[in-house]
């Protein structure tokens, strides 16, 4: 386990297989309806409501080429009004919109993007309930936005609620947000991203604007591959399943070091798009099968992960799979691929689940009362919003809370996260700095999530070696 305290954030430089497939298709239906009771019809409400609020709330808000306005000895322009928000906690507050850009319907990680939205909410109201933030409250429910997963989609509500935010709570997706960084780079707006893209350390690639917390996919495949090796039997050949772009592009590349690090064969990166795009995931499965390897790493939706490893298993497969942090979702266990997942499945995770015992989890487990949240995309969401407050409360400190004052705050940002992950400073060279530490869970139906920990604070040789000096995809 690495002992620094404080980590500084690089910004420079027996199943049959069509069972587990339909068992998919029904995980990914249940998780685009939402109950009439759920939180996340809220946010589909305010989605709505806010459209019509939008012209109120742009009458109290300086336009992109207004004069600059100041409340007390803070100066302020977009996204930021005098008027209290819609559901203010403090009245006598004014307000601070952030815009979410998510996937919260038909996409393939709605599952996880609906109580990942929801986590971030409950972030926000005990920031409100708190006080707000330098005499404003804090609303991301005006603007979010339904995006389905989709870089056209993304950018088009991007636009959309652009003149009225201050900044971005939620931009979910390596290829979505990479489609509006340009445009956030000439609007000056800064985003926390739903996404663990290893370009995201480098300013090259994201201009200095996306506040990253955790690991990255490329480290993420090598931690797993090398607690796999040491824990389990040590991999001679190794293959990479994901999305193609960048994101199973990412995880597949640190399949691909990894190997040659180790000597290994690397079997390559079977590409394979979700299932309401390609229907099945037959022809990914008859690749796994077909490769020998000995383990396979993925990085996709968790309908296509259910698909591919009970498909698998039911074809002959015996090796093991290792899934990237988005491919888990609880209601696997109930879904046909359950026992499957099970015996062949380990997920890597970036922090502790909802069962952790740090000041962070404590507040996230008050945050929900007696209930459970459907998955850890809750506690992600959570956990995304640290920097954002962050780079918020610095820019008050400074007198700007402008967009740019935001901006320029991001640069040396010292973050808390209470604990779920080392406090980090956001800037310096991504190889000194970059997070290298998982935790590896087993799927596990007495598990508060469905998972159980096997193992916290996972670092491996190779991970840890690895020259991290560009994005890896």
């Amino acid at each position: 386990m690495r002992s620094n305290p404080v980590q500084r954030r690089g910004r420079r430089g027996g199943m049959r297989r069509g069972v587990a497939i339909a068992g998919a298709f029904a995980l990914l239906a249940t998780a685009c309806a939402v109950d009439d009771d759920d939180e996340p019809d809220d946010t589909s409400t305010d989605v709505a409501e806010g459209t019509e609020d939008a012209e109120g709330t742009d009458d109290g808000a300086a336009g992109e080429d207004g004069d600059d306005g100041a409340a007390g000895d803070v100066n302020v322009d977009v996204g930021v009004t005098e008027e209290p928000c819609p559901e203010a906690v403090n009245p006598d507050n004014g307000c601070i919109y952030l815009g979410v850009l998510s996937d919260l319907s038909e996409g393939p990680f709605a599952a996880l993007g609906i109580p990942l939205t929801a986590g971030q909410e409950a972030f926000w109201q005990r920031v409100n309930d708190e006080g707000g933030i330098g005499g404003y409250d804090v609303d991301i429910s005006t603007y979010t936005r339904d995006t389905l997963y989709d870089p056209q989609e993304h950018s088009a509500r991007y636009r959309e609620i652009e003149p009225n935010i201050l900044a971005l709570a939620q931009t979910l997706g390596t290829e979505p947000t990479e489609a509006i960084l340009p445009d956030m780079d000439a609007d000056n707006v800064i985003g926390a991203p739903a996404t663990w893209w290893s370009g995201w350390a480098f300013e090259d690639n994201d201009f200095g604007l996306i506040l990253e917390s955790g690991y990255s996919y490329c480290l993420e495949s090598q931690i797993g591959l090398d607690w796999a090796g040491e824990n389990v039997a040590p991999p001679s050949t190794v293959l990479a399943v994901g999305y193609p772009g960048d994101y199973g592009g990412d995880s597949a590349a640190g399949v691909e070091a990894w190997a040659m690090a180790n000597d290994a064969e690397f079997g390559g990166f079977v590409e394979t798009a979700p299932d309401a795009v390609v229907g099945s995931q037959d022809a990914a499965i008859g690749q796994v099968v077909g490769s020998g390897a000995d383990v396979v790493v993925l990085a996709v939706g968790p309908a296509e992960a259910a698909s591919i490893v009970g498909g698998s298993l039911a074809e002959g497969y015996e090796g093991l799979f290792l899934g990237s942090v988005p491919t888990w979702d609880p209601a696997l266990l109930d879904s046909p691929a359950g026992e499957a997942m099970v015996a062949a499945y380990r997920h890597i995770a970036p922090w502790e689940g909802i069962d952790g015992e740090t000041p962070a989890h404590e507040a996230i487990r008050e945050s929900l009362g007696d209930d459970l949240p459907a998955n850890e995309g809750y506690i992600f969401g959570w956990v995304w919003s640290y920097p954002i407050k962050a780079a918020l409360e610095a820019a008050v400190e400074n007198g700007d809370l402008t967009r740019a004052g935001v901006r320029a705050a991001v640069d040396g940002l010292e973050v808390d996260y209470e604990g779920i992950l080392p406090s980090a400073t956001f800037g310096g060279e991504a190889n000194e700095t970059a997070v290298r530490t998982a935790v590896i869970n087993q799927p596990d139906p007495e598990g508060s999530l469905g998972v159980s920990p096997l193992q916290v604070g996972v670092t491996g040789a190779t991970a840890d070696a690895y020259e991290y000096t560009a994005a890896c995809a």
